[in-house]
């Protein structure tokens, strides 16, 4: 059985994430879909002293209302990587396990990446490298599938030779108004997440950060609490 899991490619996910990375055979980047600039597509969050700090990649909209999540361009003048690397560096610097990621971090985002789906890939990547986990990830914009909604996932599977769908529990309902999966002899699973606790920072703890919460804190034992039942 060939599983496949199928997800719009975030910035800094969190431990969710990369557990249904964890548990593909083959990971797609769904950037051929619309850009949601409401989505988790541009921003996530990591944790400070006085609790939660969202960090949000600014990106270029004006009169590209319909763009494609491939197709977003970062807005390089307001010069984000300096404030996110800063933010990163001035909650984290004294976490156990810093010093074994924070300079790699900073040399992919002083890499003069153009496309938000670019860094979001290049990072998600690199945070699989540092986890442990290792895979195929491909992006569907590269599959040359069409398709739309549940038709559009379905192709995917098809295509990639999968017999297995990995979805994330949230989907459901979304799944539901169109299953298409049955249909095309698609074994349809749901992830099941239930979010561990690990060592932090700065108090009590906060669920929901970004995985470089986890990394920065934990270091290599860090996968064995994404995995954790």
């Amino acid at each position: 059985m060939i599983t496949i899991a199928i997800m719009q490619p975030t910035y800094l996910p969190w431990l969710g994430y990369f557990n249904l990375i964890d548990r593909s055979d083959i990971f797609v980047f769904l950037d051929s879909v619309q850009f949601d600039k409401r989505s988790w597509q541009q921003r996530n969050r990591i944790k400070t002293s006085n609790g939660e700090l969202m960090l949000t990649v600014p990106v270029l909209t004006k009169g590209r209302y319909d763009q494609k999540i491939c197709d977003v361009m970062i807005d390089k003048s307001q010069k984000f990587e300096k404030k996110h690397l800063n933010a990163i560096r001035s909650n984290y610097r004294k976490s156990k396990f810093f010093d074994n990621y924070y300079f790699e971090l900073e040399n992919i985002y002083n890499g003069q990446i153009e496309k938000l789906s670019d860094l979001n890939v290049k990072l998600i990547k690199w945070l699989s490298e540092k986890l442990g986990i290792t895979l195929k990830l491909l992006s569907s914009s590269q599959l040359d599938v069409r398709g739309s909604k549940v038709e559009l996932l379905v192709n995917i599977c098809n295509k990639l030779g999968g017999d297995n769908y990995l979805s994330p529990v949230g989907s459901k309902d979304y799944i539901d108004e169109n299953n298409l999966f049955s249909k095309f002899k698609i074994n349809l699973s749901y992830q099941e997440f239930f979010h561990p606790r690990y060592s932090q920072l700065f108090g009590d703890y906060l669920p929901y950060m970004s995985v470089i919460d986890l990394l920065f804190n934990e270091g290599g034992r860090s996968l064995s609490v994404i995995r954790e039942k």
